[in-house]
């Protein structure tokens, strides 16, 4: 079936209550993103803390929604390759591997954006 074609394609609520569903489903799910999400709201409470500007609080929520969307990007591949490759595979496991790695290199970007727009805070304000 063609997306946007026909009876059965879904609404534009339903398709984001499939959205809804998929995220809970990945945090009941994934360790992961429990972890990720605990350390946004650290963030955010650092934010409140040292009473970040109006910039700041942009970048630090892009970058929240960044990682997490990023995780739920690599929940979903791990989730397909282990459906085509039940059994183990040396290709499906270095796809998992490099989905994995492209939410490391986010994080550690993430991570450094944090430190400069915290340090800018508590320093040069």
């Amino acid at each position: 079936m063609i997306p946007g074609k026909g009876p059965s394609h879904p609404t534009f609520r339903r398709s984001f209550l499939f959205a809804v569903q998929g995220f809970r489903l990945t945090i009941h799910q994934e360790r992961n993103i429990k972890v990720m999400l605990v350390a946004g709201a650290c963030t955010i409470l650092a934010g409140l803390v040292v009473r970040l500007d109006l910039l700041s609080w942009a970048i630090v929520f892009a970058c929240c929604g960044a990682v997490i969307a990023a995780e739920l990007l690599n929940t979903a591949i791990e989730k397909v390759v282990d459906l085509v490759s039940p059994e183990f595979h040396p290709l499906a496991g270095q796809a998992k591997d490099i989905a994995a790695a492209a939410v490391w290199v986010l994080s550690v970007q993430v991570a450094i954006v944090g430190i400069i727009v915290f340090v800018n805070a508590i320093f040069f304000r």
